[in-house]
């Protein structure tokens, strides 16, 4: 459970900080910036596992919070296009 807690909270703030370094109209509530910062999560994880490979046993990449963020860009960014 705390898992899954933890999983929000920081869904939360890496779709905070996309959208506060992409600004615009998105019309977005708690629930959808926390589903961008979270699906922006596994882009950027997808991202970083493409750069270069985690250490074998590690929990988190390197880079993961800054992928995050670009994650969640990169997310907005194709959201707003369609």
């Amino acid at each position: 459970m705390a898992h899954i807690i933890s999983y929000l909270v920081v869904g939360f703030f890496v779709g905070l900080i996309a959208r506060v370094v992409l600004p615009g109209a998105d019309h977005m509530g708690i629930l959808a910036t926390t589903i961008v910062g979270i699906i922006g999560s596994l882009i950027g994880g997808f991202i970083g596992r493409l750069i270069k490979k985690p250490v074998e046993g590690s929990k988190f990449h390197s880079t993961g919070i800054v992928l995050s963020i670009v994650g969640a860009i990169i997310l907005l960014l194709v959201l707003r296009r369609f």
